[in-house]
């Protein structure tokens, strides 16, 4: 079903549902639909998070840009652009005396040993790395990575603090900033981080969700199929049959009128493999194939020779394309796979290039027996 992104969010906040999980690849409109569910649920104003009583908690991209490294600072600092949001979030954090559970959660994801130390108002931060005695390094600037793993582990301990605060009767409750919550939105928190990171955040988040207040509602939404898998499987973990439904799943795809296909996903786990097999031939048959459909080959190449024990995807191309075709298969994979220009990825491929793609596909589905996507 094609919906627009503003119908979209208005049916997200109409669910029933207690947690709705979205996969879209980057550039369907993921991040424009937070924004839009943000909007609707504040009632157009961008501050209201902040307000005396919180409607909407809310995690995305742009909430890691507004996190930046001080240039200019003696030491390597990462420090905190100054808004309502921001001064609001650490505020409150500082209050509740935080700083050590962020600080341990981070650990926890990263190495015990890289400490953050915050300012007495918790805008700027500084890492060292405990080594004990002399062997400490100080002053050390962590990763993208770990940086992202970092962002996300402020906003799990701000998570975890509402959860617990939700848990205590209405009069008991040390405030009523958070009576009115309703919703928290996640947008992919996973976008720098290595798989072994992105699985403990989806296991941590499925636990907390599983342990919040039964009335808040959560919306999740990646790119990461990993993520998603993973989220799903944790979440279906323990529970009864029965019950009444408590997870719905979503794929959204763009389609070519600038609106939004809306599927609801209803197996177990996503087959990413069989949806880009199936993204492929979409465009095969409709004529307009692109330079990017070369990454989703290589994808599926390389998650099948992963799969049957080979060293590289080159090794898994049937014969027939070993020699004739395979050089010039992976001439194209690759220069299409690292192009230094977003721009070139939409570019139409020639006939011939079409031509080929469509052949190596039909030989892999018909090598390896690939189903298809329900």
């Amino acid at each position: 079903m094609s919906k627009s992104i503003e119908d979209i969010a208005k049916d997200l906040k109409a669910a029933e549902e207690r947690v709705q999980l979205i996969y879209a690849f980057n550039g369907t409109g993921k991040t424009r639909l937070s924004h839009e569910f943000k909007k609707l649920v504040a009632s157009g104003s961008e501050s209201s998070e902040v307000d005396d009583k919180i409607k909407l908690l809310y995690y995305s991209a742009s909430t890691e840009d507004l996190f930046y490294w001080d240039q200019e600072s003696a030491a390597p600092t990462l420090r905190i652009q100054a808004n309502e949001f921001t001064g609001w979030l650490m505020g409150f954090l500082s209050e509740q005396g935080q700083d050590g559970n962020i600080a341990k959660c981070f650990q926890n994801y990263i190495n015990a040993k890289i400490t953050p130390h915050f300012n007495e108002d918790m805008s700027a931060i500084t890492f060292s790395l405990e080594r004990g005695g002399d062997d400490t390094i100080h002053n050390l600037k962590i990763s993208k990575g770990e940086e992202s793993n970092f962002v996300w582990s402020i906003i799990y301990t701000l998570l975890e603090e509402v959860k617990s605060i939700l848990s205590d009767n209405e009069d008991d409750r040390p405030t009523e900033m958070f009576d009115e919550l309703k919703h928290v939105y996640i947008d992919d928190p996973v976008s720098s981080l290595d798989e072994n990171h992105l699985i403990e955040i989806a296991i941590d988040l499925v636990k907390l969700i599983k342990s919040s207040n039964p009335k808040l509602k959560f919306i999740v939404s990646t790119h990461n199929p990993l993520f998603y898998n993973v989220f799903t499987n944790t979440f279906k973990r323990g529970e009864q049959e029965g019950k009444k439904r408590i997870l719905k799943k979503y794929i959204l795809k763009k389609n070519p009128q600038g609106k939004i296909d809306v599927k609801e996903h209803t197996d177990s786990l996503f087959s990413y493999h069989l949806h880009l097999i199936q993204e492929i031939q979409t465009a095969i048959d409709k004529n307009s194939l692109k330079k990017y459909h070369f990454n989703f080959l290589r994808n599926i190449l390389e998650k099948t020779a992963i799969f049957l024990g080979q060293e590289n995807w080159k090794s898994i191309l049937p014969e027939k394309f070993k020699d004739a075709i395979a050089s010039y298969e992976e001439r194209m994979i690759n220069i299409s796979s690292h192009s230094d220009y977003a721009g070139e990825e939409a570019i139409d491929l020639n006939d011939k290039a079409a031509k080929e793609l469509d052949e190596i596909l039909k030989a892999i589905n018909s090598t390896y027996n690939f189903k298809k996507q329900p």
